[in-house]
């Protein structure tokens, strides 16, 4: 062997293989591999146009709300310029698909999903000329609620209440023509009005209640406007000097100036709307109760307060009070409720001596020395029965040491640590319930046996009745041979009564 032979090796001959016959298969082979590649091209196209086709159709439905086509076939065919494809044929592979015939072709497997039952989630269509919000719709009490017509003029009283599909949207200037002529009481509550009307024609109205709607002025509580081609109606008051009662609670009400012509007013209630001042009430001597909570009122304007000397409950908790005043003349009032506000003292209460029974100053700032300003607790209050000042900043209850009237006294969430603390309420001999959890002496593992030995007349701790026994019917409390003691007698109870029982149904047998 040459040289040239080592470093050249000719391609070695197959025993039994003529190389005529080898070229033939090669040139085979190239040839199959062609057409196995153009097959496949083809089924390529196929696929790809199915799947448009199918993608086409899915658009098309599922905005139709039709079924929609899954294509379940796999990713098409990709042919490399090697002669391999994606699935990794190779080129005897392409020959094996030579030999067997035709090459395989991936197919297009379509799948039908019936459609879902999904109707219940659907927003129900509009009618023409419906499809509006529910609070644009036009919607009457007579829409809501039959009227017999002519109206029944023994009916006194009218009351509407608001529910899904049945909100007033308005009240109706011709609102007369469908009641009675003797309507006293009328309620149109949780609706959607925003306008007050046809109240002005309803002379003999005591009582008007549009709690939550979505009013921003109060008006028509009596006539005196000027019509369209007609005489301006004579101004007699009515019905506003006939309302007894007011209540307007729950809207957007800025203004309470209206209200002046309500002479004989004896309950106003307006809270929850947007009112910053109390300009109104000033000349409204009948009215018994007011409240003007969860507005925007920071001052207590004494101009106003102090012509109210029939008043006998103030409410105006969740406001932005930050002094008490303006109250000097209300010399009736037995309950007022400054809470959720921003008070820091208690003061400006010498009208209140006598007749002040509840006071309520919870969720404030108040500490120790501003309970004891010399003009609030710290007078001696002669009716003064509750008094809830949680969640302010007491360190001890020195503050209600004097007070002796008192039967309910509420205290949580303060910062009282101790029980030297809470000793200064052991003089209150009246003193039935009192709260003091969330303080920090409420954790003491002693806490209610130690309150019941410093005030043995306690009923209730917290919001657990004392001892539990009888009406109660339940056990709290006390020490272990206590409790054990008393579940002994409500067994004896028990027995008794089941003896009772027995000997009633024998004499009844016996009979």
């Amino acid at each position: 062997m040459t040289a040239d032979t080592e470093n050249n090796p000719q391609p070695q001959k197959i025993v039994g293989v003529d190389e005529t016959d080898a070229a033939d298969e090669n040139t085979t082979a190239t040839t199959t591999t062609t057409a196995a590649a153009v097959e496949a091209n083809a089924a390529t196209a196929e696929v790809v146009a199915n799947s448009e086709e199918v993608e086409a159709e899915k658009h098309h439905k599922s905005d139709s709300g039709a079924p929609f086509l899954i294509d379940t076939a796999a990713a098409s065919l990709k042919t490399n310029d090697d002669g391999t494809n994606d699935e990794g044929d190779t080129e005897s592979g392409s020959n094996n698909k030579a030999d067997d015939g035709e090459g395989e072709q991936k197919q297009v497997i379509k799948k039908v999903v019936p459609p879902l039952p999904l109707d219940w989630t659907k927003m129900a269509e509009c009618n023409e000329g419906e499809d509006v919000a529910p609070v644009d719709a036009i919607r009457y009490p007579w829409d809501v609620m039959d009227f017999p017509l002519p109206p029944d003029q023994t009916e006194t009283h009218l009351t509407i209440v608001g529910t899904a599909g049945q909100k007033i949207t308005r009240m109706g200037s011709n609102l007369n023509e469908y009641v009675s002529g003797n309507l006293t009481h009328l309620v149109l509550r949780s609706h959607l009005i925003r306008t007050m009307e046809g109240i002005s024609k309803l002379k003999h109205l005591e009582l008007l209640e549009l709690y939550d709607n979505m009013i921003d002025e109060i008006n028509d509580l009596s006539p005196g406007e000027v019509e369209d081609n007609c005489e301006e109606e004579s101004d007699d008051g009515l019905p506003a000097k006939n309302l007894r009662v007011l209540d307007i609670s729950y809207n957007v009400i800025r203004d309470m100036n209206p209200i002046s012509r309500c002479l004989n007013l004896q309950e106003l209630y307006i809270a929850q709307n947007k009112i910053k001042s109390m300009r109104g009430i000033g000349q409204l001597k009948q009215l018994r109760k007011v409240d003007l909570g969860a507005n925007r009122i920071r001052v207590m304007e004494e101009e106003e307060l102090s012509g109210l000397i029939n008043l006998e409950e103030l409410w105006l908790g969740k406001n932005k009070i930050e002094h008490i005043g303006g109250i000097s003349k209300l010399t009736k009032l037995r309950r007022l409720d400054v809470q959720s506000n921003r008070l820091t003292s208690i003061e400006n209460l010498e009208g209140q001596v006598d007749t002040l029974e509840e006071l309520y100053l919870a969720h404030n700032g108040i500490d120790v020395e501003g309970a004891k300003c010399p003009t609030g607790l710290a007078l001696q209050f002669k009716q003064l029965n509750t008094i809830d000042m949680s969640r302010n900043r007491l360190t001890d209850t020195s503050p209600f040491a004097h007070l002796t009237s008192l039967n309910e006294l509420w205290i949580s969430g303060n910062d009282i640590k101790t029980f030297d603390d809470v000793e200064y309420i052991r003089s209150l001999v009246e003193l039935e319930g009192v709260y003091l959890e969330y303080n920090p002496v409420a954790s003491d593992f002693e806490y209610r046996k130690k309150l019941v030995e410093i005030v043995p007349n306690l009923k209730q701790i917290d919001a657990t009745m004392v001892g539990g026994i009888g009406q109660y019917g339940y056990l709290t409390g006390g020490s272990g041979e206590n409790l054990l003691e008393r579940m002994r007698q409500m067994q004896d109870q028990v027995i008794q009564k089941a003896a009772a029982e027995t000997e009633a149904s024998g004499s009844k047998e016996n009979e």
